[in-house]
C-alpha cells in the first residue's frame, strides 16, 4: 500500500483546506472507496482497514474533517466547524468525491461513513446519490432520533455513551478490544466533541434524512449496505439501525443490507471480530462494484 498526502480545497467557500489521504494499491484501482470518520478522531485511524482495501484493489481516500486531525490543524480548534458549520462538512464530501474521481475518472466509487461520517453521508445521498455506486453505514443510526437527545446548546458530550459500560477508560462503548481502546484514549488528536454552535448545526440538519420525502430522491439502485454493533450505544440494541435500512427500502431503495454483529460495539472497525466485518464489507463492494 502506497500512502501519499495532499490538501485540497472544501466544499464550501469559507477557505478552508482538507488534508486529505490517499491509499493506492499495487496496480491498476478496480474502483475508489472514499472513507468519511467519525466525531473525536481522524482518517489515520484507518490506515489498518485501508490496508484491506488496497490489497482487494481498491484506492481509498480519506480527509481530516473540518475541525478534526490535520486540517483542523491545532487541538484548539478541534471541534470547531467553521463558519460553514455542518452543512459544509457534508459539502465535503462532495468536494474529496470529485477529486477522487478527477484523478481516478471511469472507475466505481463507494463512500464509506462511520458514525458521524455516516451521519453526514446520509444527509449527502439525499441530494447526491447520483455521484455514488454504493453506499456503506458503519457505527450509524437513524439520525433524527440520536439528534432529539441532545441538548443543542451544548458541546456534544461523547462520554454519555459510556454510561451502560464499565468505565476503565471512559471509552469503553468504543470496543471490547482494551488496546483499541487505550490507543484511542492515547492520541491527544481523539476524544472530543463538536462545540456549542456546531452541533446545533447538526441538529437542525439531520432530521430530514429521516423524511420520507427528503428519502425519496436517493435513487432506488444505489446499493446500501449499514453494518452496526447491537452493543453501540447508538444503534438501540439493532432496532435504530434496522430502522435506516427499512426507511430506504420504504423509499424505493431495491437494494439494502444491514447487519448487526451480536455483542460489538461502536467501533466495528476496531472491535474483536473486526476481520469478519471487514470481510463482509469486502465481499458487499465486490458484488456490487
Amino acid at each position: 500500500m502506497d500512502e501519499t498526502t495532499t490538501t485540497i480545497p472544501s466544499g464550501s467557500d469559507d477557505g478552508t483546506r482538507l488534508f486529505l489521504y490517499r491509499w493506492s494499491p499495487d496496480g491498476e484501482a478496480r474502483a475508489v472507496v472514499q472513507l468519511a470518520h467519525g466525531m473525536g478522531e481522524h482518517a489515520a485511524r484507518y490506515r489498518r482497514f485501508a490496508q484491506a482495501l488496497t490489497e482487494a484493489g481498491y484506492v481509498v481516500y480519506a480527509d481530516d474533517h473540518r475541525g478534526h486531525g490535520r486540517t483542523a490543524g491545532s487541538p484548539e480548534e478541534h471541534g470547531r466547524l467553521g463558519d460553514g458549520g455542518w452543512q459544509a462538512l457534508v459539502d465535503d464530501l462532495g468536494a474529496v468525491g470529485a477529486h477522487a474521481r478527477s484523478e481516478h475518472p471511469g472507475i466505481p466509487l463507494a463512500l464509506f461513513g462511520h458514525s458521524m461520517g455516516s451521519f453526514a453521508a446520509q444527509q449527502y445521498a439525499l441530494d447526491h446519490s447520483a455521484d455514488l455506486d454504493a453506499l456503506v453505514l458503519s457505527g450509524s443510526t437513524a439520525c433524527d432520533v440520536i439528534v432529539a437527545q441532545l441538548d443543542p446548546d451544548a458541546e456534544t458530550d461523547l462520554s454519555a455513551f459510556n454510561e451502560p459500560f464499565e468505565h476503565r477508560t471512559g471509552y469503553e462503548w468504543l470496543s471490547r478490544d482494551e488496546a483499541e481502546v487505550d490507543a484511542y484514549v492515547a492520541d491527544a488528536a481523539c476524544g472530543f466533541g463538536l462545540d456549542a454552535a456546531a452541533t446545533r448545526q447538526m441538529v437542525e440538519g439531520l432530521p430530514q434524512t429521516g423524511d420520507p420525502g427528503r428519502l425519496a430522491g436517493v435513487r432506488d439502485d444505489l446499493p446500501i449496505l449499514v453494518v452496526s454493533g447491537s452493543d453501540d450505544p447508538l444503534a438501540g440494541g439493532g432496532q435504530l439501525v434496522e430502522l435506516v435500512g427499512q426507511r430506504y427500502r420504504d423509499a424505493g431503495v431495491r437494494d439494502v443490507t444491514v447487519t448487526v454483529y451480536p455483542g460489538a460495539r461502536h467501533e466495528i472497525l476496531n472491535e474483536t471480530n473486526r476481520d469478519e466485518v471487514t470481510a463482509d464489507i469486502l465481499a458487499f463492494l465486490g458484488r456490487v462494484l
